[in-house]
């Protein structure tokens, strides 16, 4: 193989990593967005419940409490 075909076979190696990299972090860029909301939303429920326990019968909420065994 030439030092001609070996830098070409490279360079085509190199762009198609390039392409890949790219895709790749756009996907991990994607999923920081869905794991943010998914965080946002799944402390909005948490606090949604400790209300709403601590309404219905004036405790602390369970995720507060000391386990029976403390």
């Amino acid at each position: 193989m030439s030092d001609e075909n070996r830098i070409t076979a490279l360079e085509e190696q190199i762009a198609y990593l390039t392409k890949t990299v790219e895709e790749l972090s756009d996907i991990v860029a994607d999923q920081e967005r869905m794991l943010e909301l998914a965080e946002r939303r799944l402390g909005m429920l948490m606090e949604a419940e400790a209300l709403r326990q601590s309404e219905s019968d004036g405790s602390l909420p369970l995720a507060d409490q000391r386990p029976p065994h403390w």
